[in-house]
């Protein structure tokens, strides 16, 4: 007992000399380790005084007596605090890293994943060709307004993620004035492919017949039909020691198309054009103008899913403008050409939407396409987005 009251004696006295210190560096990984030491120490003495044959039994290492533990402690305590706030923001920075590379991901292989109808592809689809159906809709402001309305007509919320009323204010998305300024000199509007790969269904390897071929269309027809001057950027994104590899071409895009609108600040509009990926059995076309025309379909990363809330590290500031601009552009469909765009599909990840306010992701057709199809698509596009920045 008397060996006890030293040592107890001693701990006490450590622990005032070290308490402000701890109280100033936040200690309380340490305190609460104090706490357990203290208690294992009072526990093994208990069990040696009364029970010494459990405690033998018990004993798998011998453990450093608490007086000894703590001098040890003291000793070595000056550079202790830096080194637990130290290792504390390191463990944090390598656990939102991992996050974030999951989220990324996610990201890259979860994107096409969804029919003419909003159907999960693998489905089954009974009809051969998806032909549009240009249902009545009313497309009045005090309609728009009404959530459940908006959300049953004119979009499709992907499982992953989720809206509420405040994300889709129409009169407010509907107010967003996304003029571009006509007046000044250099490109207005940047087109580039995250996926500059994808194919159509008569695509011969030439980039001129895949998704590339169908942005230079685009590129022209602003230019030279609505006088709206247009970069096309045909960087490779999705291709990795020569094989296709998507997992990293989100991120690979970033970083070069930030430098473009650095070297090019008149750019105003960015879209990223892409095809989509559907089962083999639907086909996204329409007919307008007496011509097979490939659906469209504008895309919004919210960066937000339902299981992880708002993503950290792939905030974006501009979803709302993403927004108002993806929501303006279907009205515009709506009223030019009914039945040129499928619903807006609202997913759960960022898609570099964070690049410019005015940003488009459109997914242009599919794989089931041809690309006279896609090409077809492009020119109600290029009106339409004449309409709504100019």
């Amino acid at each position: 007992m008397k060996k006890w009251r030293v040592s107890t004696m001693l701990i006490c006295l450590i622990i005032c000399i070290l308490g402000g210190y701890l109280m100033r560096e936040g200690g309380s990984q340490i305190l609460r380790s104090l706490k357990i030491q203290l208690f294992q120490e009072i526990q093994e003495s208990a069990e040696q005084t009364y029970l010494p044959a459990i405690a033998y039994s018990n004993k798998k290492t011998e453990r450093e007596p608490a007086e000894k533990w703590l001098t040890r402690l003291a000793m070595n305590m000056i550079p202790l605090g830096g080194y637990i706030q130290e290792k504390e923001n390191g463990e944090t920075a390598v656990e939102d890293e991992a996050t974030y590379e999951m989220l990324v991901k996610k990201q890259a292989e979860d994107e096409n994943t969804v029919d003419a109808n909003g159907n999960l592809v693998g489905e089954d689809n009974s009809d051969e060709t998806q032909q549009a159906s240009v249902p009545a809709v009313d497309l009045s402001i005090e309609k728009l307004s009404n959530f459940d309305y908006l959300i049953s007509n004119f979009y499709t919320v992907d499982s992953v993620t989720y809206v509420e009323p405040s994300d889709l204010n129409v009169p407010e998305l509907m107010s967003k004035d996304l003029r571009i300024n006509t007046e000044s000199e250099g490109p207005k509007v940047l087109i580039f492919h995250t996926h500059s790969q994808e194919t159509f269904v008569d695509s011969d390897g030439d980039p001129a017949t895949s998704i590339v071929g169908v942005g230079r269309y685009l590129a022209d027809l602003l230019n030279n039909k609505y006088g709206i001057s247009t970069m096309h950027h045909e960087g490779v994104y999705d291709l990795i020691d020569g094989k296709l590899d998507r997992s990293e071409a989100y991120e690979l895009a970033k970083p070069e198309i930030e430098q473009i609108l650095k070297d090019n600040p008149s750019i105003e509009v960015v879209i990223d054009l892409h095809r989509d990926g559907v089962g083999e059995s639907t086909h996204l076309v329409t007919d307008i103008n007496g011509k097979p025309t490939a659906q469209i379909m504008l895309f919004n990363g919210m960066s937000r899913t339902r299981t992880n809330g708002d993503l950290a590290g792939m905030g974006n500031p501009y979803i709302q403008d993403n927004l108002a601009f993806s929501l303006q552009m279907k009205i515009a469909a709506e009223k030019t050409y009914p039945g040129f765009t499928r619903r807006n599909y609202l997913k759960g990840y960022k898609y570099n939407m964070d690049l410019m306010p005015k940003m488009l992701l459109i997914e242009a057709g599919a794989q089931t396409n041809t690309l006279q199809e896609m090409k077809n698509a492009m020119e109600p596009l290029a009106e339409i987005l004449n309409q709504v920045i100019k």
